[in-house]
């Protein structure tokens, strides 16, 4: 067996070290690694993988990635798993989709093909860019280890130019979405746990010194009369060529150690829901090049008020997962647009992208349609803030999140948690993601879900101080079974910052063998709508309602009878068709809040 072969190297190391892991868990492919693939052409990988599950780690203990491709009648050593033979999934794909047997596996799986590579210019650099991958996703090339990414929901890019070769080349990847105390999110969560290479993934090639990153934004200093550019050169390079057209843009900015910054005075037409503009901006640097659409537009927070390019803004939202009954985490540009028009249909002017990022084509269609988007990393619950691990998992979320989307005009909000516990651990993890993200983008507002302290009966929180906006989640009229209660919360508090009500709900069950009446029932659930909207305007400072959510989605901590699986406060079923009750309540509001809105400009 291989656990006495020469790719093992030995039996006591195979078999007894539970160390195995630590020289594949480096953790090199991250936010610094990360390519600006705005306009570049990619190579597509996505099709059909061999592909097998590996419970015991296996193929880490064996390195199942140095095996070479063997005739299986002929070859000298009993062997486990064959990289070049055996089961095809599709790629993208979530494993628990395409299987009974894999419905909760968590653990190990590992994904091989080949590819055929040309050399198309002679200094030409290869990347392999994975949209996302749950959880630890590894590397190989040719039987060597290229590298490893933390973090289920965020893009990632690894080098592979040194390790190709021209003609066939192994390209093996071992994704493991065991959960854990020492990550976000942990071990404890309330969304279903897909495991796979679920975005896609493809090859990108640039010259040797290329454009690695482009940053353009509106100077948020209120005269909405100031584009900022930020352009991040890998390479020798003395400048850099970046054009707005339409703005009568076209200069070079000299670059000075990789940098290179610029601010120009125009006069764009400013992004809105109501006229969601947007601007072609070129950087060009040699034969390479980047584009991507940007709207230009400032948020911000004035007293308890949110403006948005100086106007007053009530938030109108409600929550999204990221999940479906048939292909689970994965997502299409069809789900997507169907999503936007079933908050359209709510008359909602803006989604919270709940708990984690969702595949980046959302922002990119926000953009376009002019829906304003909340984004936030899986800081959820009882994270390990102590543990320097976990921070380093939290920035690296967060700084990729960021870097992907922070030209998206629609993305208003980063948010750096949930739901946490107010402890002096929980303040220094939670601040120091706050200034890392003002740092990595000052055009946008920071906020997190945070918790009432009900021993007070009051929206009392230390992270508040640091923040922009006050994010509340509270289920008074579930939960919380006393719905007075939400009175003398709003009776108690006076915070001198907005306020968004980032969730709040009931759960109604739909189909024969739902209840009529009482907790779980489409009524109750409508009754607790009805509350809501009629007491939440009197709350001066609440400047957003977000509720609990858009969709049913699966979670496999909720199994009561009712439940079997799912959590049921969506506005719509799971099918993503049938509409409760409720919807009806929520469109109503906020057909109302518009008019009101519209009467007072």
């Amino acid at each position: 067996m291989l656990e006495k072969s020469d790719l093992a190297e030995n039996a006591v190391e195979c078999l007894h070290n539970e160390h195995y892991d630590r020289p594949y868990n480096l953790q090199n492919l991250n936010h610094q690694t990360l390519l600006f693939t705005g306009g570049r052409k990619g190579e597509s990988l996505s099709g059909d993988w061999r592909f097998t599950l590996d419970l015991h780690d296996t193929g880490l203990r064996q390195k199942w990635f140095l095996m070479q491709k063997q005739d299986a009648e002929t070859r000298r050593d009993p062997y486990d798993y064959d990289p070049y033979a055996g089961t095809t999934v599709p790629v993208p794909g979530c494993w628990q989709m395409l299987n009974d047997k894999w419905f909760y596996f968590e653990g190990s799986a590992w994904y091989t093909r080949e590819i055929d590579y040309v050399m198309q210019e002679p200094d030409e650099r290869v990347f392999l860019r994975i949209g996302a991958a749950n959880y630890d996703c590894k590397i190989f090339l040719n039987h060597r280890f290229i590298g490893n990414h933390y973090g289920g929901s965020t893009p990632f890019c690894a080098e592979l130019t040194a390790e190709l070769q021209t003609g066939n080349n192994v390209l093996m990847i071992c994704v493991n979405n065991t959960r854990t105390t020492d990550r976000l999110p942990l071990r404890n969560n309330d969304w279903f746990n897909y495991g796979g290479i679920y975005r896609e993934i493809a090859l990108i090639r640039t010259p040797q010194s290329y454009i690695h990153d482009l940053f353009v934004y509106l100077v948020p200093d209120g005269n909405y009369n100031r584009v900022a550019v930020k352009i991040a050169i890998d390479g020798a390079a003395t400048d850099v060529e970046i054009s707005i057209a339409e703005l009568g843009i076209n200069q070079t900015i000299p670059v000075v150690e990789g940098q290179a910054e610029a601010i120009f005075s125009v006069q764009p037409e400013l992004w809105s829901p109501e006229n969601p503009k947007l601007y072609k901006v070129r950087a060009s640097l040699g034969r390479d090049s980047v584009e991507d659409d940007i709207g230009f537009r400032q948020i911000e927070v004035v007293g308890t008020d949110i403006r948005l390019n100086g106007k007053s803004l009530y938030l109108r939202g409600v929550n999204c997962h990221e999940d479906d009954l048939l292909v689970g985490k994965m997502t299409s540009e069809d789900d997507i647009r169907r999503r936007f028009r079933d908050a359209r249909a709510l008359n909602c002017n803006y989604l919270r992208l709940a708990h984690y990022p969702h595949h980046e084509l959302v922002a990119r269609i926000a953009d376009e349609e002019g829906v304003l988007l909340w984004e936030e990393i899986p800081n959820y619950w009882a994270i390990d803030f102590s543990n320097p691990a976990t921070q380093r998992d939290a920035h690296n979320q967060l700084m990729e999140l960021i870097i992907r989307d922070r030209n998206r005009a629609s993305v208003i909000i980063w948010s750096v948690g949930n739901e946490n516990a107010d402890t002096d651990e929980r303040l220094q993890f939670m601040t120091s993601l706050v200034n890392a993200a003002r740092q990595a983008d000052p055009s946008r507002l920071i906020s997190a879900a945070c918790l009432v302290n009900h021993a007070k009966m009051k929206i009392e929180d230390r992270l508040a101080e640091f923040l922009d906006i006050i994010g509340l989640n509270e289920y008074y009229g579930w939960y919380e079974e006393n719905f007075d209660d939400l009175i003398v919360l709003g009776e108690n508090s006076s915070p001198t910052k907005p306020v968004v009500i980032t969730e709040t709900g009931a759960e109604g069950v739909l189909g024969e063998h739902a209840p009529k009446t009482g907790p779980f029932s489409e009524h109750y659930m409508a009754e607790v709508y009805r509350k809501q909207t009629a007491y939440l305007p009197r709350l001066t400072y609440v400047r957003g309602f977000t509720p609990w959510l858009l969709y049913d989605y699966r979670t496999e901590r909720r199994q009561n009878p009712y439940q079997q699986g799912l959590n049921c406060k969506g506005l719509i079923a799971a099918d993503k068709l049938t509409r409760k009750a409720a919807f009806y309540i929520l469109r109503d509001f906020y057909q109302q809040l518009k008019e009101t809105e519209s009467s007072s400009d």
